[in-house]
């Protein structure tokens, strides 16, 4: 099973990454990282790069896509090259998926059209704009499309596909593998349940 990670200079670290370590350990997983041109590229962390070892022209028919998010894939949202391979790929695909603000650029591709979709809590709403139906959810499904939420969503998001691919049992033993038993030391994890001025600073600096 051919699985392609598009990266991006920009992309956030483990919106990538989390989803390989899961998806990697699905029996026959044959994990492509790609990107418009090969090569290295800049997370939004700082010194740490991540390298697509292929371009785009070499991975036409994936069989699972992961397009993360980051500051980045605001760039990504005018890139005809990239939006034209999501939606060649997604005629194909399996399973069209996104972490994070790679919900965004699925809609910039046209394939959230009427579907419900979620993104990160501070760019979910705006997915509204590719004429999708923002929800409030960790992880949604609609028909071959996944949509997941901000950063650690993408996760959950690869376990559920690992399940949906594999079956239960196989993505429980993943997620034992990985031993991913999140106890966070704090109860802020979404907006429901942060504290009023931590949501509000976030909203603040992000416009």
């Amino acid at each position: 099973m051919q699985i392609a990670i598009l990266l991006f200079d920009g992309v956030t670290a483990l919106d990538a990454v989390g989803p390989y370590e899961v998806l990697r350990l699905l029996p026959g997983a044959d994990v492509r990282l790609v990107a418009g041109t090969a090569g290295e590229k800049a997370t939004d962390g700082g010194p740490l790069k991540l390298v697509a070892d292929h371009a785009l022209a070499d991975v036409p028919s994936p069989e699972i896509v992961v397009v993360p998010g980051g500051p980045g894939a605001r760039v990504l949202l005018g890139d005809e090259a990239v939006l034209a391979w999501l939606r060649s790929v997604h005629e194909r695909s399996r399973w069209t998926t996104s972490v994070c603000w790679g919900s965004a650029v699925l809609g910039a591709a046209g394939l959230l059209e009427g579907r419900e979709a979620t993104s990160h809590w501070l760019a979910r709403d705006g997915l509204a704009e590719y004429g999708a139906r923002p929800v409030d959810e960790r992880v949604v499904i609609s028909g071959k499309v996944v949509t997941s939420a901000g950063v650690s969503a993408g996760i959950d998001m690869a376990l559920r596909l690992a399940a949906l691919e594999a079956g239960t049992a196989v993505a429980q033993s993943i997620q034992l593998l990985i031993e991913y038993d999140p106890q966070p030391p704090f109860n802020a994890g979404s907006p429901h349940k942060a504290p009023a001025e931590v949501v509000e600073q976030l909203r603040g600096r992000r416009a």
